[in-house]
């Protein structure tokens, strides 16, 4: 049984190294046909300048603010007892496609260069009314890469349909337990994709809706706004929040997922709800992340993040980093004093626009950190680009007989690397992909 499984894995895998050779082929040769002003590329946005990090602290400073118990014990009290990885993953019974099953238009979305070596397409009953945000896995949550002993990928969906009539999937249910009020209908939608990623040949996924308590617990609104940015450390995840909230960055935390109540009426079909524990807010007019990825190459484990400047504003863009805390007394995962502040660690300036993505690496033996970024493209339709500063130097991938820069996804997705195989996960519109990094430096070079 062991054997045939081995051999089925091989034949897809040779099936889809064909799928994903042809068609980046055929958009390598659509991307010589890439418009001049498109094609028309700086070599790169040149190396990174470090600023004076006292000065930058106070910029980047967030404090932390925690959802009071009493609010979640009497969520909790609304909603039944959470439910953990295993009733979540169990229950997970959407099917990703394998990119050699995906339709052409799907596997356009893919990466020209490099291409993707691992792909997987999500239904458009799945999707339809929903745009595809940050993706993490559990390679960042634990030391062997696992959440409740599976192997999980992480998918973050927006939809601005705010009675939730975007969401075709099915996945409401009846549950054993009554309703929380439900979140109000003059919001976008916010939700995460578990990923069962155990199989990789047949990987399954459930939703849960992102919310927020309010009311002092007696319910709860929806994030409300596009996950451009996530980080799954320990239990806890985070994930950016839009310009409109006060708060920047939100805290959910993994071992609190409450099933929805009868036909998920309270979570808009959705059958589990992740509701907030805590949250960071900025100081006012203070640059907020767009982007969020976990090193944990360049010494302890620390959360990246950039903050996305359209290329018209005529300033540069910031990077920076936080440390992560292992405080019991704080909510959230980041290293904060007792007052809560949290203070960047490590900061930049850049003059590359549009960060949609951002992941830093440093290589085993090297005193250098990449800092590799996605960059939107430079009209509606176009594809992004890819590129990798550090202190001293700036590359961007090529690709067509032009040399088009722009040769990344067609979205500006995140970027998530996979230290037990080596791989940046990203995602583009109804496609989930993998390229090694190992090829992404290559292209780079």
């Amino acid at each position: 049984m062991k054997q045939r499984g081995r051999h089925r894995r091989r034949r897809r895998a040779r099936a889809l190294r064909a799928v994903l050779a042809g068609t980046a082929l055929s958009l390598t040769t659509a991307a010589t046909l890439i418009s001049a002003s498109q094609a028309e590329v700086a070599d790169g946005p040149g190396p990174l300048r470090a600023l004076d990090l006292p000065a930058a602290r106070s910029e980047l400073r967030l404090t932390e603010h925690r959802v009071p118990a009493h609010w979640l014990d009497r969520l909790s009290s609304a909603m039944g007892r959470p439910v953990g990885a295993e009733a979540v993953l169990g229950s997970a019974d959407r099917e990703l496609r394998d990119a050699a099953d995906c339709a052409a238009e799907e596997r356009a979305a893919l990466p020209v260069a490099p291409a993707a070596t691992r792909a997987y397409c999500w239904s458009e009953d799945d999707t339809r009314g929903w745009r595809p945000g940050a993706v993490t896995t559990s390679q960042d949550a634990s030391a062997d890469g696992r959440w409740g002993g599976h192997r999980v990928i992480l998918s973050a969906w927006s939809s601005d349909d705010r009675d939730g009539h975007g969401d075709s999937s099915g996945e409401g249910g009846p549950a054993p337990h009554r309703d929380a009020a439900p979140p109000p209908a003059d919001r976008p939608l916010s939700r995460i994709a578990f990923v069962d990623a155990d199989d990789p040949d047949r990987p399954r996924h459930v939703s849960a809706l992102l919310v927020v308590p309010v009311d002092g617990g007696r319910g709860y609104r929806s994030l409300g706004s596009p996950v451009s940015g996530m980080v799954w450390y320990r239990d806890k995840l985070l994930v950016t929040a839009g310009a409109g909230d006060r708060d920047t960055l939100y805290v959910y935390d993994m071992d609190r997922v409450f099933r929805a109540g009868a036909g998920g009426r309270s979570a808009h079909g959705h059958r589990y709800v992740l509701p907030a524990v805590a949250s960071y807010r900025p100081a006012d007019g203070a640059p907020r992340p767009a982007a969020l990825s976990l090193d944990r190459t360049a010494g302890p484990a620390g959360v990246i993040a950039g903050e996305r400047v359209p290329a018209d504003a005529g300033r540069p863009a910031r990077l920076w980093r936080y440390a992560l805390g292992a405080d019991p007394a704080r909510t959230g995962p980041l290293a904060a004093d007792a007052a809560g502040r949290v203070d960047a660690v490590e900061a930049y300036e850049t003059r590359a626009a549009g960060i949609g993505g951002v992941l830093a690496h440093r290589p085993p033996g090297s005193d250098r950190t990449g800092w590799y970024l996605t960059l939107a493209a430079r009209e509606p339709g176009g594809r992004a680009v890819l590129g990798r500063q550090d202190g001293a130097d700036a590359e961007v991938t090529e690709c067509g007989a032009d040399r088009s820069k722009h040769c990344w996804s067609g979205d500006t997705g995140s970027l998530a690397y996979d230290r037990r195989t080596g791989e940046v996960w990203s995602q583009s519109g109804r496609a989930l992909f993998a390229v090694p990094l190992a090829s992404i430096d290559a292209a780079l070079r």
